[in-house]
């Protein structure tokens, strides 16, 4: 079994690694070409209708939640412990320059993103709960007629979510907790299953409320710690800018002098912080009441945007400005505490730890509803999607014990494998994402025309994907 365990995790850092990094690269720029880089040229109208109304009551009908709910559910399934401690990783393997290709990263992904979310809420159906389904099970089944495909993407969802989303962000919310508290182990899993537990059981509304509300509270308490650290370090800020750029193409000792070694770091720790392309946030997205496909792809655009810029950003800012990137005696998992902690020594440890809880339990949540939608997409048997609710709220207390490592290495191998059939479908479905923008652009973007999103895939855009 342990020969396995090896086989299955050096299979899966891999495919992480440069194929991973090629699939982003050529999937995400064929995207941007085929959009003729919309998303750029409309960055400001961009943030303008996504950060311009985040604050805003969004409207929401019937089982469905607003854009804004929709948006926070997938960023707290993209901000996780990734934009910490991944930063940490990237910086302590790939040396500083990494954070420019996790920048370069974010560039393709912020398409890619958009792309996804466009498609996902085009080709959503309605449940029997009333609810929108959608994300690349859908545009693979209803926009290309891949059913075969579907399921293998759904299947491989199922599995990775029990890993990637109940057990590592249980143990690391857990460990976060531990570190902080001292609270025994035990306790800290029973009450994180206990809170689950109450949050999921309302299904997509509870579980976009909690979003809606916690995601900004979270983000901005982290913020403003590293903030607060900037502004004490604030005459580094130049010169931790100039490494990450004198590095990015000319690394030093730290990263073993290899160029490809700070871009695989860097392009690594970027995919996971944003995840576009592995079609988890789309399945958020589309739960949105909203009048065109594009405005919700905004939303989407920008979640890669705060999630890959904004807050790695911040991270490897504070990292870089305190001085103990490139201290050997320092560990990746230890070293985002020493960085607060040398500014603000009293309150370091605990604006990380307080950080990566939040982060770690609203990715916990989110996820459950993806893995929720790939087992719904497979059967319609409330019975087995039951049983898999068991299974992800009993993965939540094991995985803070740190339980089931078998699991985890299995689940993050399924969790890159899941960019295969989502790539294929975002490739194929290309020309269809710009004529669903062309649409907008011509009738909705600056005309204030509201459309009505009780449309479904059938009557509204099967005429787009057939042509």
């Amino acid at each position: 079994m342990e020969r396995f365990v090896q086989i299955v995790d050096s299979l899966a850092n891999f495919i992480w690694g440069f194929p991973m990094i090629i699939l982003v690269l050529c999937g995400g720029g064929y995207l941007i070409y085929m959009t003729q880089g919309w998303v750029f040229r409309n960055f400001a109208y961009i943030l303008k209708n996504t950060f311009g109304k985040f604050f805003a009551k969004g409207e929401k009908s019937g089982a469905s939640i607003s854009p804004v709910q929709a948006m926070a559910t997938a960023l707290a399934g993209t901000i996780g412990a990734g934009n910490i401690v991944g930063v940490a990783t990237a910086i302590k393997f790939g040396g500083p320059g990494a954070i420019f290709w996790i920048w370069v990263a974010a560039i393709f992904s912020m398409t890619t993103k958009f792309a996804e979310v466009v498609l996902a809420v085009a080709t959503r159906d309605r449940n029997e709960d009333g609810e929108f389904s959608g994300g690349p099970m859908y545009y693979l089944s209803n926009g290309l007629g891949q059913r075969g495909l579907a399921m293998i993407f759904a299947g491989l969802g199922a599995v990775a979510i029990l890993g990637t989303g109940a057990l590592v962000q249980s143990n690391a919310m857990a460990n976060a907790t531990f570190n902080m508290t001292g609270i025994d182990l035990r306790i800290i899993g029973f009450v994180i299953m206990l809170v689950l537990v109450l949050i999921i059981i309302g299904g997509i509304k509870r579980i976009g409320a909690f979003a809606e509300r916690i995601v900004p509270i979270m983000t901005v308490l982290y913020l403003g710690g590293a903030i607060i650290v900037l502004i004490i370090n604030r005459k580094a800020i130049p010169g931790a800018f100039g490494l990450i750029f004198a590095e990015a193409f000319n690394p030093s000792a730290v990263a073993g002098g290899s160029l490809l070694l700070t871009i695989r770091h860097g392009f690594a720790r970027g995919i996971f912080s944003n995840e576009a392309g592995l079609g988890t946030a789309p399945m958020a997205h589309a739960a949105a009441d909203t009048d065109h496909p594009v405005r919700q792809g905004l939303w989407g655009a920008v979640e890669v945007f705060i999630s890959s810029i904004i807050i790695c950003t911040t991270t490897a800012l504070v990292i870089l400005t305190s001085g103990y990137w490139n201290d050997a005696a320092v560990d990746a998992n230890s070293l985002p505490a020493m960085a607060f902690g040398s500014a603000i020594p009293s309150l370091g440890n605990i604006i990380v730890s307080l950080a990566i809880m939040l982060f770690a339990f609203t990715t916990l949540v989110s996820w459950y509803y993806y893995g929720d939608k790939c087992i719904s997409y497979i059967t319609k048997s409330k019975g087995i999607r039951n049983i898999y609710k068991l299974i992800y709220i009993i993965f939540s207390l094991v995985g803070s014990l740190g339980g089931l490592r078998f699991v985890w290495v299995v689940s993050d191998l399924a969790n890159a494998l899941m960019a295969i059939p989502n790539f294929i479908g975002l490739i194929l479905l290309a020309p269809v994402v710009v004529r669903i923008t062309c649409d907008f652009n011509d009738s909705y973007k600056d005309t204030g025309k509201k459309g009505d999103y009780s449309w479904s895939f059938d009557n509204h855009w099967s005429e787009a994907f057939k042509n």
